[in-house]
Order: C-alpha cells, then structure tokens, then sequence
C-alpha cells in the first residue's frame, strides 16, 4: 500500500503515551469507531485496518457499537418483533429464554460471544441435569436469534452456534396402537362423552388444540370430514385462546373413515347443542374441554394401563393415526395435507419402513422373481428345450 509517511488511505493510527498503538476509522455510518484493542506495534495496527476495510467493500462490515448489545435485550426483542408466532410460541420462546439462556448468557454482548462460549453454556445445562430434548430447544431458540443478528442485522459477522448436533432432539420412540387398542381405549373412557373424542384424534389425526376447537358446523351432515378452522392454545394467566391452527396448512378439511362415522352421529345427538357454533368436544358444563380437566374425567392412567400402553400420551393418538394413514401407501403430499404440515419432512418420517411394510416389499420383490423364472422357462420350452427352474438364493 503506497503512501507517504504519516497518511494512510484509510483510517488513522496514532500512539499512545503507553507505548502501544490505537486505530480507527471511519466507518459506513459515517461514524468514527476505535479498534476494540491497542497494537503493539505500527503495522500490526495497519493490519487490522486493512483487515476493517475489506470488510467493508466486502459488505461484511458490522456496526462494532450495535455489538455491543446485551444477549437479553436483544433477544426480547426478537421474541416479541418476530412476525406470525403463535401465542403459545411467545410464551415458549420466552420461556426457554428465561430459564436457560439470560441467567447463562444474558449479559454478554452479541460482539463477545463465540462458538467455544456457546458450547461451554450447552455443556453447563447438560451437566446440571437439564433434558437433551430442553437443552436442544434452547439452543435452537439461541441459533434463531443470533441467525438474524448475523444474517439480517449484520450486528455479528457470523452465527456463533456452530456446535455439531446440539439442536437435534432423539426422542424415545413413541408407541403405535394397533387399531383394536384405539376402540378399546375408547369404549373405556369413563365418561361416554369422550369415546367419539379419542376414535376422531385417532382417526383424523388431530391434534388437541385443533379437537377441542370443533364445532358442530366442522363436521359434515353427514360425517363424513371434519373441518380445522381454528384451535385452542392454553396460556398461563389467559387460559384458553382460540385462534387459528398451528401452521397455514393446519386449516384444512380432514376425511373421516366411514367406520367410525356412526360414532360421532351417536356423540353430536346426545352431547352436542343444535346450534351450529355449538362445541362438539366439552366439559360436563358445556365449556369447552381443558387438558387439566381431561385426565381425571377419563380415568386415562387407568384406560392406558388396561390396553397394556400405560405411558401413552393423547398425542400418540395422533401418532398413531399418522402411523396408520401412512401404511394406507398415501403419498407424501396427502399425508401433509391430511396431517396439516407444510413441510415434507414429518411425513417421509411416517413413510418409514415398518415391518408390515416391510414384508409387502419382499412379496413384490418375490413376485418379481417368479414371474422372471417362468418367462425363462416358457422361452425355453418355445426353443425345443427343456426349461430347468433354478432357485433363486
């Protein structure tokens, strides 16, 4: 870099009565911003100019005084100007923020925090006896964040959650009822009004938010679908929320097997008020049916335990329901339209071999080879000769 001495093109370095050497420049903003350190030496500090203002014309430059923004603050905010979340999301989000990352993380600057840093506070949780499935929302709520103080921001040069594996869950696998456990779970509800509320999470594969908001306008004349136009989300301090259902393609019109449609007639004619807006799924007082209220009214833990499933969630209905649907060989497109999923991603994970399925694969394929061995051997009888089958290993 040509110059005369004592000028530079870009930025300025003087020393300081200690002896080391101060740079600045004057950055994008039109402001002027000091080296967050002092050099040694003269070309140490040019160095990092050089290093600033290719950033610079790069376009990676970032705002060293916007950096300097506690975790905390910066987070709240992102909580609370994300567009489009869902109420039970803010809580959640706010949550895990509270719990796991502010008392952790929450003071430092987003310019101070590196990977090392973040996978000494993943480690920390994981060492005080905080779930793998917790520990892996919190960081993925981390990893948003600071995705946007990197990406959209440009506060931070890059993402420092770069920790291998760290947001990735491995659940214990949930169970599958066959279908005979589902109407004998649902002929032991305790209270006859709930036996059409599990066959319909089951067989529609709906989730409870989306359940307990049917109203008897949702559900066809002659039962034949049932329409999610909305859900419930349940609130500390708010109770219960309705809105719209978890994903775009949550609202959505779900087809309702043709065996179980006796089922829901018997349920709307005794339980369900004549009026279109009228809630399918309640209480015993009409009010529409909360999680707090629901075990204890069907004496779950003891239904789950009599089908020999006695850690069985509700969600596994819906499990079980998508389960089943996928062995029906529906594509994946059908699957996400009947689950609700705008993401292929939960429905590939249904069409995962199962040993049923498994063993329809190996009857084709078995099929596959006998017609082969016979098309030989009928070839071989046209040529005048005798067609020996042989085995195939």
């Amino acid at each position: 870099m040509a110059r005369k001495k004592g000028r530079r093109r870009f930025g300025w370095v003087r020393k300081l009565p200690s002896g080391r050497f101060q740079a600045s420049y004057l950055g994008p903003d039109g402001k002027r911003h000091n080296a967050p350190e002092t050099f040694p030496t003269d070309r140490d500090a040019d160095r990092w100019l050089v290093h600033v203002e290719g950033a610079i014309l790069r376009r990676e430059w970032t705002n060293p005084d916007q950096a300097k923004i506690r975790l905390c603050d910066y987070a709240e905010s992102w909580i609370a100007e994300r567009p489009g979340l869902r109420p039970r999301t803010v809580h959640l989000y706010g949550w895990l923020l509270a719990k796991y990352v502010t008392p952790h993380l929450g003071e430092v600057q987003l310019g101070q925090l590196d990977t090392p840093m973040i996978r000494s506070w993943r480690a920390k949780l994981l060492r005080e006896g905080v779930s793998e499935t917790m520990t892996a929302k919190a960081y993925r709520l981390l990893r948003a964040v600071l995705m946007t103080a990197a990406n959209e921001d440009r506060i931070i040069p890059r993402n420092p959650c770069q920790v291998r594996g760290a947001g990735s869950e491995n659940p214990d696998e949930r169970p599958v009822l066959t279908v005979a456990q589902v109407f004998d779970l649902a002929s032991r509800m305790a209270e006859k009004r709930y036996r059409a509320f599990v066959l319909l999470a089951a067989f529609a594969t709906l989730r409870w938010g989306e359940i307990t908001a049917v109203r008897r306008q949702d559900i066809a004349p002659d039962a034949s679908w049932v329409r999610v136009a909305g859900a419930f989300v349940e609130l500390p301090g708010r109770g219960l929320v309705y809105g719209p259902p978890k994903s775009r393609a949550g609202r959505r019109t779900v087809a309702i097997p043709e065996a179980i449609r006796a089922d829901i007639f018997a349920h709307l004619d005794e339980f369900v008020g004549s009026k279109p807006d009228a809630w399918v799924f309640t209480g015993k007082r009409g009010n529409p049916l909360r999680r707090c209220n629901f075990n204890p009214a069907t004496k779950w833990k003891a239904a789950v335990a009599a089908i020999g499933v006695p850690h069985l969630h509700f969600h596994d209905l819906r499990h079980t329901g998508n389960t089943l649907a996928a062995r029906t060989k529906a594509s994946t497109r059908d699957l996400m339209a009947r689950m609700g999923h705008d993401s292929p991603r939960a429905a590939m994970i249904y069409q995962h071999a199962t040993s049923e399925a498994d063993q329809e694969i190996a009857r084709g394929l078995s099929g596959l080879v006998d017609r082969e061995r016979y098309k030989k051997s009928a070839d071989d009888d046209d040529d005048g000769e005798a067609g020996a089958l042989v085995p195939v290993g």
